[in-house]
């Protein structure tokens, strides 16, 4: 039996009904939207990595905590001026230190009750009829005195990676140091010394035992300046301004007695060496004069032995011309036999007078 397969003509495609056209545009419009979320996802991705450039300054060193944790050991941890990258936080987490810049710490401890708006603006609270423990700081001198003390220190770090990592606040640390240091260093000076006689030697004691507490801490900090501020309780301001007041007058007076002693010392000292200079100038013409008749003498001694009468008359002669001015002199050369030596002097009359010139009548 045979079978003959008949092929039936190819049919139109069925219609399209309203259901499949808005499948169809709800497809288009899901392949349109997944491509948008695709670019914006990419520029997300894009923006997430490129947000992990960051900049260190000259001033600054960076390190990169990744999970909290420093990327590098020691000096390879820190990141030097200029553009570096790591991944957004918080994967990782980009600490700047500022190596150059200066760091104040102000002692917490040592001081009244105030702000620094108050000091600032001059408004500070009255003192009260005595000091309170509760809200007042003080120090305690060697003598036993209360005086209110304040330290500020400078400083810049050295070892950025002790400095952040090696301390929960090393800014903390650094100011117990000096609040230490402060309470340390009054209790071995008097109040004078600390207030008015050897302030620059309290201050610098200060900062030698900051510096120590700091080497020993190892706080990796480099101290520039230290600065103390020292006043006495306010409540007894006036007692001490008194004090001082006749301190001053006590050093006016010894100031003035000493430069009264150096102006008296030194114009004897003046005095002194001018009557040295004169008595040695004194001393050397006479001895001048002493030499110089001596030689005349050498030098007259010859003429003497060759012919002493005439000499003693020459001599005599000369001697009372000096004397008698005005004077003739006559001496007789050859007395007589039993005869002593004869001298004329002839005295000359009195210079007469200048005539007064008539009067008109």
């Amino acid at each position: 039996m045979n079978h003959e397969h008949h092929h039936e003509p190819d049919q139109p495609p069925a219609p399209v009904t309203p259901d499949d056209a808005g499948s169809q545009a709800l497809v288009e419009a899901l392949r349109s939207s997944f491509a948008i979320v695709k670019i914006a996802m990419l520029i997300m991705v894009v923006a997430f990595f490129c947000s992990g450039f960051f900049t260190v300054g000259p001033a600054e060193k960076a390190v990169i905590l990744r999970l909290g944790k420093p990327v590098g050991e020691g000096p390879r941890a820190l990141l030097g001026a200029g553009l570096h990258w790591s991944f957004p936080y918080p994967i990782d987490e980009v600490v700047k230190i500022p190596i150059t810049e200066i760091q104040k710490v102000t002692s917490s401890i040592g001081w009244y009750a105030t702000t620094p708006g108050q000091e600032l603006s001059g408004m500070e609270l009255p003192p009260g009829a005595s000091l309170n423990p509760a809200v007042d700081g003080y120090v305690i001198t060697a003598d036993r005195n209360i005086v209110h003390a304040r330290a500020t220190l400078y400083f810049h770090i050295e070892d950025p990676i002790r400095y952040v990592f090696d301390f929960a606040s090393a800014s903390n640390a650094v100011q117990n140091a000096l609040n230490n240091s402060l309470l340390y260093t009054a209790a071995r000076y008097n109040v004078d010394d600390i207030l008015t006689r050897d302030v620059a030697g309290f201050r610098d004691a200060v900062l030698q035992r900051t510096s120590s507490l700091v080497d020993q801490e190892q706080l990796g900090i480099v101290i520039d300046q230290c600065e103390v501020q020292s006043i006495p309780p306010r409540q007894l301001q006036n007692v001490f301004t008194l004090v001082t007041a006749a301190r001053e007058n006590r050093n006016k007076v010894l100031n003035d007695a000493h430069s009264y002693e150096n102006e008296t010392t030194n114009h004897a000292g003046a005095q002194a060496v001018t009557i040295i200079n004169e008595a040695a100038t004194a001393s050397a013409n006479y001895v001048t004069n002493l030499t110089a008749e001596a030689e005349r003498f050498s030098q007259l001694r010859p003429q003497y032995e060759s012919n002493p009468s005439l000499f003693v008359q020459q001599t005599l002669v000369q001697t009372m011309g000096q004397v008698l001015t005005n004077t003739e002199i006559w001496i007789e050369p050859n007395p007589a036999p039993g005869k002593s030596l004869e001298v004329r002097l002839m005295l000359n009359r009195e210079p007469p007078q200048p005539k007064m010139p008539a009067r008109n009548p």
